[in-house]
């Protein structure tokens, strides 16, 4: 990869835009579909955004996407163990990421969500609250959540109306991000 970089090629596989809105007792988590390859789209359509336990937690991953479906699959096992509890699940996975030998190498954000909690978890030991109902991941995050903010001191719009129209934002100024949205609600 440092060779492609020095040689003017920058291989590295960048992906999606995660924004996670809650707002009036609503929650909205939005993804969007695109996978690019170092300057090219391989994937447009790809799904970052699931509902888990039941349909009662939300999350959505950034990074390298066998990395995250392996994550997903630790994270609902730890829901699992510990009866949906978002907090304590969240915390045990952050754990477990950040001392297991495999674990610890994989590349990738998480976002999860029930109707109360959000956090942001890395594999850096970070198991991050929003002050402001609003978290982000991903190449776009900045963007996405910057318009967020903007959307939510500013108009009456929903949880999903601001997320959806947050990553077309983020989409219409990152080349990472597409316009191709999907959202889950809880």
């Amino acid at each position: 990869m440092i060779q492609d970089m020095v040689q003017g090629r920058d291989e590295r596989i960048r992906s999606t835009t995660i924004l996670l809105v809650q707002r009036e007792g609503a929650v909205a988590m939005a993804g969007d579909g695109q996978v690019t390859l170092g300057d090219t789209v391989i994937k447009s359509s790809a799904r970052k955004v699931r509902r888990l336990h039941e349909g009662t937690i939300l999350a959505g991953f950034a990074g390298a996407t066998a990395d995250a479906f392996t994550l997903l699959t630790r994270f609902e096992a730890k829901l699992n163990e510990f009866q949906g509890q978002l907090e304590r699940a969240a915390i045990e996975l952050t754990k477990e990421w950040r001392t297991d030998r495999y674990l610890r190498h994989l590349e990738a954000l998480m976002i999860v969500a029930d109707k109360r909690t959000a956090f942001l978890i890395s594999g850096k030991g970070d198991v991050i609250a929003s002050d402001d109902g609003l978290l982000a991941v991903g190449s776009g995050s900045s963007y996405a959540l910057a318009a967020a903010r903007a959307l939510i001191k500013h108009t009456p719009l929903s949880a999903r109306e601001i997320a959806e129209e947050s990553l077309q934002i983020a989409g219409d100024i990152c080349i990472y991000t597409n316009s191709s949205v999907i959202v889950e609600e809880l």
